[in-house]
Parts: structure tokens; C-alpha cells; sequence
């Protein structure tokens, strides 16, 4: 029986107790159980919506929004693991950290036993993870129902999982290119890797000897009407990990190069904390396109950071791994971890000159504070600037936190200096800037 999937008989349902028993003694060996952890301290509460409209996957829709949340904000829609629930991914995964930090919204879909006996998501099932079909026509409700409800930017919603989670985000990814502007798949499959339960192993396991385009193939086919522009999709992976192979995040990066139409070979390379290397497949106007995480030694499970440092989140747990924060960095290469003050803070000119000051990526920059603040500066590239979180990226533009002065094209080849003339706020330095 797969670790990832797990769909109940009729001989299964008449011993699901014994069944639910004997699987979670062997998941606590594979490596999917996930234990709450301790919640964080968020502005707001996780809560279930009652109703959000059609729901043939039998889903429940929990969701989370910092108090004040403004308009045109960026959605999250984030998916948990076999036997996780909305509720530990919330606590764990570090989004609603995020949310706080930058304004967002997020989405936490939960299944079921009645869906899947270890409550996963079925990544392998085409009649329940294809366009307009079972749990994805349902997530896609969901996404329906938060965007009226909190008028979410819908050039901003993004899906992410962990595990069957992930393996769910592959597939929505390519269900609705329409939909989702980006992805992150931590502990994955490729999207349709798998189309029945008797498949699923083989694909967490082993690798499928497919080309590049016949990966590209399974995306493009999920919506054959879709011809572009393509979600911007991170992979996550441990190369220990025994339960989803690290071959998947090979062929994942194989599927989404060759659906963006790049080279699988990388733009650019560069070590991050935890063990991490990170890859770089820009498009053809030199943005990345796909990103690849490797995480030297990590097992099966979302990858977090916990701590105060402006790059780390989330909550050590079971399965919930302490190398790197997935979900800040996830987030940065989506754009959305640009400056922001409390979403709840009035922008008035009677403002702290410490606070950060908020203003739309599209907008024009906003005035320097005039605090007294000892100048630093940095130089780089735009890639670097925005790495090393003194910029953010928004379509592709790298802007300046703080100032949002547009530095132009997010990539190695357009370099700027940026002075940090408050804690967090940078504008393009003048010639005079201190080396």
C-alpha cells in the first residue's frame, strides 16, 4: 500500500479502524505523520468556511487573513500532507507568518478519511485531480469564494503543498494555468505522474524513463486550450528522502523547463543556508522561470526555519524539518514578500520614519525617510539584490524595498547599488554612496 495514497474497499471499510491503526504505525516510519505543533503568533484565527460553493471533492475550506487585510492582496492556497490537517499545516508551515509579514490571504483545503483513509490528497486519481473534476473543482471553488470575499489580485494567487499536498499542487498547477500565477511543490510528484492508485508507488519510487517533452506533454494536456504564459513553479526536495525520491524533483524540473521552453540545464546556481542549493531556469527574457531547491541530507517533509530573522519561519514538528525556511523563499521567488507595514496600520503622515512604508509595486516611489540612520550600500545584481531580500520581485521587475524605485529586469545581467538609508528601506545610491 502506498504511503501517498491509501483509497478504502468495501473489505477496507469494514475494518477502517483496525486499517487507520495499522497505517499510522507504518507512516510513522516512512515518514508522513505529522504532529501539531505550536501555533504561531498570528493577528488573526484559522477559520472554517462553512460554505463556499460547488464541492464534489468533499473538501473542507479553512482560511486565514492578517486583521485589516487591503485589497488587491495576493492569495495562498496551501495544501497539507497524508495524515496532516488544515490545521497543522497552518500552526507548521510558516504561510501564516508570512501572511502577517507581507499581506496575504491563505487558503488551507483539508480532506478527509471518507475521501482517502490516511487523509490524502488524490494526486492520483484523474477523476479527482483534473480540471473541473473532484478535489481540484473544489480547491478551485475555494479560490472562487476567498478572492470575492477578500477581492483578491487575481494575477497574485499561487497554490503550495507538502507531500500528496504537493503531488495535488503539480496537478493544479496544470489544471488551471488560468488560475494560479505560481506554485510551490515541497516533497512532490510531477503533474498526472500517476492516473490510478496502482501507479502512485512507482511514481514516488522510481523514475519513469520520460523525456522532458512528454513531461510537458502531461501539463500541456490538461488544459489543451491553454497556450500561455505558464505559473512560475518552485520545487522542493531532500536528497535523503526515501518516501518521494529525489528523482521526482528531477523529472518536475524536467516537465516545467520544457513547459516554459528553456534549457534543463541551469541559469544560475548559488548556495542558501540549510544545506540548500538553489538552481535557476530563467524564460527567454532572462526571469526565472523555475526554481529547484536541493536540501543536502533532508528527509521526507516541508522545510522550515523557526526563529525572528526577517528569512525565517515556520514550526519544527514532525515532518516539518528545521533547514531552511521553503515558505519564505517560496514567497520571494513568487514576489509577493515585498515591504510592508502592519496591514492594519493607517498610512499617515504622521507615520514612525522607522516603519516600512508601504506602497504598490506599480506605483511610484515613495519619499526616503528622514530619520538618521547610518548609510550602507550594496552592490549587485538585480538577482542578488532581490536574494538577498534589499528588493523584491513583482512580474518579473526587481523594486527596492522601501523606496520601490525600479532597479528593471530581475536577473544577473542589470546590476544596481542600493543604499539602505533606514532599517529595511533602500533607494538606487548616487554616486557619492560610501563604499
Amino acid at each position: 500500500m502506498s504511503a501517498l495514497t491509501s483509497t478504502p474497499t468495501s473489505a477496507l471499510r469494514r475494518h477502517r479502524a483496525l486499517l487507520a491503526a495499522l497505517s499510522a504505525a507504518a507512516l510513522a516510519v516512512v515518514g508522513l505523520i505529522a504532529l501539531p505543533g505550536a501555533a504561531t503568533a498570528n493577528s488573526g484565527s484559522l477559520t472554517q468556511v462553512g460554505s463556499f460553493g460547488s464541492n464534489p471533492g468533499n473538501l473542507a475550506m479553512y482560511e486565514y487573513a492578517p486583521s485589516g487585510l487591503a485589497s488587491g492582496a495576493p492569495l495562498v492556497v496551501a495544501l497539507h500532507g497524508c495524515t496532516q490537517t488544515a490545521t497543522d499545516y497552518y500552526n507548521d508551515s510558516g504561510w501564516a507568518q508570512l501572511a502577517d509579514t507581507y499581506g496575504f490571504a491563505v487558503v488551507f483545503p483539508q480532506t478527509n478519511s471518507s475521501n482517502n483513509a490516511l487523509s490524502c490528497f488524490s494526486w492520483f486519481d484523474s477523476t479527482k485531480d483534473t480540471r473541473g473534476n473532484g478535489e481540484a473543482a473544489s480547491v478551485k471553488a475555494m479560490v472562487d469564494h476567498a478572492v470575492g470575499q477578500y477581492h483578491s489580485d487575481t494575477r497574485r494567487v499561487f497554490v503550495t503543498g507538502l507531500s500528496a499536498g504537493a503531488g495535488m499542487t503539480a496537478d493544479l498547477l496544470a489544471d488551471y494555468p488560468d488560475v494560479f500565477a505560481g506554485g510551490s511543490i515541497d516533497s512532490g510528484l510531477p503533474a498526472q505522474c500517476a492516473t490510478s492508485e496502482s501507479a502512485a508507488s512507482g511514481c514516488q519510487q522510481n523514475n519513469q524513463n520520460l523525456t522532458p517533452a512528454q513531461w510537458g506533454d502531461k501539463v500541456r494536456g490538461s488544459d489543451s486550450g491553454w497556450t500561455g504564459p505558464w505559473p512560475r513553479v518552485a520545487i522542493w526536495q531532500g536528497t535523503a528522502d526515501y518516501t518521494v525520491y529525489p528523482v521526482n524533483a528531477t523529472e518536475l524540473r524536467d516537465q516545467w523547463t520544457n513547459v516554459w521552453g528553456v534549457s534543463q540545464t541551469a541559469s544560475s546556481t548559488q548556495s542558501l543556508t540549510g544545506g540548500t542549493t538553489e538552481s535557476v531556469y530563467d524564460d527567454a527574457n532572462g526571469n526565472p522561470a523555475v526554481e529547484l531547491y536541493s536540501i543536502s541530507g533532508m528527509g521526507h517533509g516541508l522545510a522550515v526555519d523557526p526563529g525572528s530573522g526577517s528569512t525565517q519561519c515556520g514550526q519544527t514538528g514532525a515532518y516539518f524539518l528545521s533547514y531552511i525556511c521553503s515558505s519564505y523563499y517560496t514567497a520571494q521567488f513568487w514576489g509577493i514578500t515585498g515591504p510592508s507595514a502592519s496591514p492594519s496600520a493607517s498610512a499617515s503622515a504622521s507615520a514612525s520614519p522607522s516603519s516600512s512604508p508601504s506602497a504598490s509595486p506599480s506605483g511610484s516611489p515613495t519619499a526616503t525617510p528622514t530619520a538618521t540612520y547610518p548609510p550602507s550600500c550594496y552592490a549587485g545584481s538585480n538577482y542578488a539584490q532581490v536574494t538577498a531580500g534589499r528588493a523584491h520581485d513583482v512580474g518579473g521587475i526587481a523594486y527596492a524595498d522601501g523606496s520601490n524605485a525600479s532597479l528593471g529586469l530581475d536577473n544577473v545581467f542589470y546590476t544596481h547599488t542600493l543604499e539602505e538609508t533606514a532599517p529595511g528601506y533602500y533607494v538606487i545610491a548616487d554616486s557619492g554612496c560610501p563604499a
